[in-house]
């Protein structure tokens, strides 16, 4: 088995590399040192917006939708590179998992009017699944879509909805048929976030990060904006959470790019008269961390051949995902124990070390082993659909 890419992925490498470069401004690189969660400024904006003019938001997606038509494997690739420089906002929601969600589920209109907006970074999505008492039993959710005439009216609420403060839509699950069993009475929705009746309020997090809860007070959307089978919901939000899971485990060469940063750190500083980096634990830990990022980019790639055949990564998925964040937040625990009481120190202090970036990710790094379903619940799905065990 060679794992070594082909000639023709080494130049499409390089390509999108020089691409990525040249659409890199000052004034874009001081809002990525000024990265927070208010979402792109216009440099991220404009950057985006180039992006898809050249297609490089949708490489996998059909031309007629303006992608490129592209194995995923190249979005792997890309999606490496961009990871490489850090810090840049490619608008993963829409385009990862909405959008994908859609090509399989939507009507051709459908396709034809979300797809290309998404391409062209002019639809953004936040997620409108969690409420205050349907988490992991999403099931359970109560917001409520009724029909009348050719609209649907929505009341309820979600919880913990990233980006919802930015986006321009929510991909919004809530039920439809109350007297359904609960995973087949629900629907899912793309709803503008400037329709009537929306509120919008912050909940901050123990990274300094911004979630937020939405309020759905009578707001009325087309029918048209119904997507996939009606009460089939469930079945389309599964799908998504499954590309979800995918998106979260393709994080290699941001991974590699911090663990590359401790490995310099370990060689450039002493401790009892010799490098950190010659401490056999030092060691130790580093090894184990460099095979666990070897794997994940393994489990990227073959989820990125499953999606070139033709599947659905399920149970797969669940396992990238959970290898993934893991280990996002093992090296993060590592990167903090290595520097000391230095890893305590956030971006602000002058005697920080990384540029404090390790405090950060040890706080904000938990988070995403239950963003898109927590790493248990995906453990259980691996027993289940992967292994065949019982419930």
């Amino acid at each position: 088995m060679d794992f070594r890419f082909t000639a023709e992925q080494d130049e499409w490498r390089e390509e999108v590399r020089a691409i990525i470069e040249s659409l890199i401004t000052p004034e874009l690189e001081e809002e990525m040192q000024n990265n927070s969660d208010l979402g792109p400024g216009p440099a991220g904006k404009a950057f985006m917006r180039a992006l898809g003019e050249k297609g490089l938001l949708g490489i996998p997606w059909e031309e007629k939708h303006g992608g490129l038509g592209r194995p995923l494997m190249d979005q792997y690739i890309f999606s490496e590179e961009i990871g490489r420089i850090g810090g840049l906002y490619t608008n993963s929601t829409a385009v990862n998992m909405v959008g994908p969600t859609i090509t399989r589920v939507g009507t051709d209109e459908q396709q034809d009017e979300w797809i290309p907006k998404m391409l062209s970074g002019e639809v953004e999505c936040a997620l409108g699944y969690t409420e205050p008492g349907a988490g992991t039993d999403l099931a359970g959710l109560e917001t409520r879509a009724v029909e009348d005439g050719d609209e649907f009216v929505i009341n309820g609420q979600k919880m913990f909805t990233s980006a919802a403060h930015f986006s321009s839509h929510i991909w919004l699950l809530a039920r439809t048929d109350p007297d359904a069993p609960k995973h087949r009475g629900l629907s899912v929705f793309l709803v503008p976030m400037d329709s009537p009746g929306i509120t919008v309020r912050p909940l901050w997090r123990m990274d300094d990060g911004r979630t937020n809860e939405v309020f759905f007070d009578n707001v009325r959307i087309p029918r048209a904006n119904q997507i996939g089978e009606p009460n089939r919901g469930w079945y389309h939000v599964a799908m998504a959470l499954d590309f979800e899971r995918v998106s979260l485990g393709g994080r290699y060469a941001g991974l590699l790019k911090r663990l590359n940063a401790l490995v310099k750190y370990a060689n450039e500083t002493t401790a009892n008269g010799a490098p950190l980096s010659q401490d056999p634990y030092v060691r130790g830990q580093f090894a184990d961390l460099g095979i666990k990022l070897e794997v994940v980019r393994m489990f990227s790639y073959r989820t990125a051949w499953m999606i070139d055949q033709g599947q659905v990564p399920n149970y797969e998925s669940s396992a990238q995902k959970i290898i993934a964040t893991d280990l996002i937040q093992e090296i993060a625990d590592f990167g903090v124990e290595l520097l000391g009481m230095h890893g305590q120190l956030t971006k602000d202090s002058p005697h920080n070390r990384l540029d404090g970036e390790l405090e950060q990710a040890y706080r904000s790094g938990i988070f995403l082993r239950f963003g898109g379903g927590a790493n248990e619940v995906q453990r259980d799905i691996i027993a289940r659909r992967g292994l065949g065990m019982p419930r």
